[in-house]
């Protein structure tokens, strides 16, 4: 049974008592978000000690770090190396991208070291393994959920009538998603449908069967702000719509993926329209980047969008690093964008009056009255950070910070009012 399958029965599981719990809630408003798709619990069962997180309406906004071996770089060590500083820096679920060295076995390292959800995109194994057949395509799926993925994203909406709407109205950028991308080519070459799409119910059978969630890719999502909102874009969150209430049916849990590149005064609107063309589901941004010139700088561009898309109704970020459009990420660039990411998410929910999420600030702000710096250094969403700034710059007079020393504003109002 699926934990959607659970959720319509009216049952609650310990995976909705475990989300539950984090978010201050009581399990039946879990159980009940499941039911209605607005809530998902990426949860295989086979992923051992991996902990249960709740994503969508209602609750905290949760962060995806992305990590991955490629051609260039196929060492293992370097990836979960990324991972615990990733876990260190509290994201809330990883995905394994490795397009380099053996798949299987670097995605098993991860799997085994990972305690939070694990997502994947199938299609890179089948084309580094050569299996892009209908037959192998699945095979690589069933082969990924059999060792514990939680989640995967799935490009379905990539079809041939997407394709012509790109053709159509041509873009600046065409088609950034690598998992689009490689369909898109397939389609064109094969003279064929996209399987994930013509053979769904086959997906939702695999997906049924190990109880893994399903991000259904943006293919066509814009990798320039210029080509945000177009017509290949909307056909294919269209086209997701409808094989999300497919996915429902079955009892398959759904997440869907958003850009991408949006201009700043797009992304309420693109949310929206995500949120009544899908039904509520629960809705995974790259981003959004409102702007496409700072690179080495995009985790803050990324932050910068990903707040208001969060507070407009996006449930789940995914994190962009400084090295987005440059490179592959080392550990402390993933870390840098975790937290980035987590500061996005943390502004918005305190805008969404999330519960919890004020109060983090509340006694933030009581041990900045009081100068105590080990309290705030406690509380900070990177202490590390934080302490080794404090360390470092440590001010002279006793009990205040460098930058103002016995003119700080704190101490000299606290006495005068007392």
């Amino acid at each position: 049974m699926t934990q959607r399958q659970e959720a319509l029965k009216g049952n609650i599981t310990s995976a909705m008592r475990q989300a539950a719990r984090d978010e201050f809630l009581k399990p039946e408003e879990i159980q009940k978000g499941i039911a209605k798709g607005r809530i998902a619990i990426p949860f295989n069962p086979l992923h051992k000690g991996s902990k249960a997180i709740g994503i969508g309406k209602g609750l905290r906004v949760k962060v995806n770090a992305n990590i991955g071996t490629s051609a260039d770089y196929p060492k293992v060590g370097e990836e979960l190396k990324k991972l615990r500083f990733a876990l260190a820096a509290k994201t809330d679920a990883v995905m394994d991208l490795s397009t380099g060295g053996n798949i299987t076995d670097i995605r098993e390292r991860i799997l085994t070291e990972c305690c939070v959800p694990l997502g994947t995109v199938p299609i890179y194994q089948a084309i580094v393994e050569n299996k892009m057949t209908p037959d192998g395509m699945f095979a690589v799926v069933e082969q990924q959920a059999k060792e514990g993925v939680d989640f995967m994203t799935i490009h379905c909406g990539v079809t041939r009538k997407t394709i012509s709407q790109l053709k159509k109205h041509p873009r600046l950028m065409e088609v950034v998603s690598r998992g689009g991308a490689l369909l898109m080519k397939w389609i064109l070459e094969n003279d064929r449908e996209n399987p994930f799409f013509a053979d769904y119910g086959r997906l939702l059978e695999i997906a049924q069967k190990y109880d893994v969630t399903l991000s259904l890719g943006d293919g066509m999502r814009p990798g320039s702000i210029i080509d945000a909102g177009d017509a290949a874009q909307i056909g294919e969150l269209k086209v997701l719509g409808e094989l999300t209430k497919m996915a429902w049916k079955e009892g398959v849990q759904v997440i869907i993926e958003g850009p991408g590149h949006v201009p700043y005064d797009q992304i309420v609107g693109q949310i929206k329209l995500q949120k009544k063309l899908c039904f509520g589901a629960p809705f995974y941004v790259l981003g959004p980047l409102p702007t496409d010139v700072t690179p080495g700088y995009d985790h803050i561009t990324s932050a910068i969008g990903g707040t208001l898309a969060a507070y407009a109704g996006a449930d789940f970020l995914c994190y962009v690093t400084p090295t987005e459009h440059l490179g592959l990420p080392t550990p402390e660039d993933v870390k840098e964008g975790v937290i980035a990411s987590r500061i996005a998410g943390h502004c918005a929910d305190i805008a969404k009056g999330i519960r919890g999420a004020k109060e983090w600030d509340r006694a933030m702000s009581k041990a900045r009255k009081r100068l105590n710096w080990g309290k705030q250094i406690e509380l900070a969403i990177d202490p590390e950070r934080a302490r080794a700034i404090h360390r470092k710059r440590k001010s002279k007079e006793k009990n205040v910070c460098s930058m103002c020393g016995e003119f700080c504003a704190m101490k000299i109002s606290s006495e005068a009012l007392q």
